[in-house]
């Protein structure tokens, strides 16, 4: 149960995760649909959540993304990117929720920043080396295209460009 509930409060952010472990744990025997999972984290949930999205989402986005590892290729590929984009080259990332956001956020501003001395060490700004420079600031879906393509609400695009 606590590994269900730490997949859940980590890669969900999902606030009901121990309530939701615990139903899960309960039925493990009867569990055969996605449907019926569905339906014990909408009973784990109080009656008025009070959110505009299902609340079955966070927990599946969750499972989905501690079973593909999806953040850790996230942290895999980035670093890569910078073998293969040319000087000039545009780097755009389009992420879906917070965890991935941060995750290139930070990369973005690493790289932005250039290399790593130690602090208070006098440097000048042609020593650092930045490997990318950011474009912009992040770009959030317009209430148009959101009304067009309701999965867009949660997109944000980073751009940054190779020095």
């Amino acid at each position: 149960m606590f590994e269900i509930t730490d997949v859940l409060r980590t890669y969900g952010e999902e606030r009901y995760a121990r309530r939701i472990a615990q139903g899960i744990v309960a039925a493990q025997a009867d569990l055969k649909t996605t449907r019926q999972l569905a339906d014990i984290i909408v009973a784990a949930y109080p009656s008025k959540h009070g959110d505009f999205k299902h609340p079955a989402t966070r927990s599946f986005q969750a499972l989905r993304i501690f079973i593909n590892r999806e953040l850790e290729q996230l942290e895999q590929l980035l670093p890569q990117v910078l073998d293969v984009l040319a000087p000039g080259g545009r780097l755009v990332v389009i992420s879906f929720h917070s965890l991935e956001d941060r995750i290139a956020k930070r990369f973005i501003r690493d790289c932005v920043r250039g290399d790593d001395f130690p602090p208070n060490l006098p440097v000048t700004s042609d020593a650092l080396h930045p490997r990318l420079r950011a474009i912009g600031k992040p770009i959030k879906a317009s209430a148009a295209e959101v009304a067009e393509n309701p999965r867009a609400r949660s997109a944000i695009m980073r751009v940054a460009e190779r020095c």
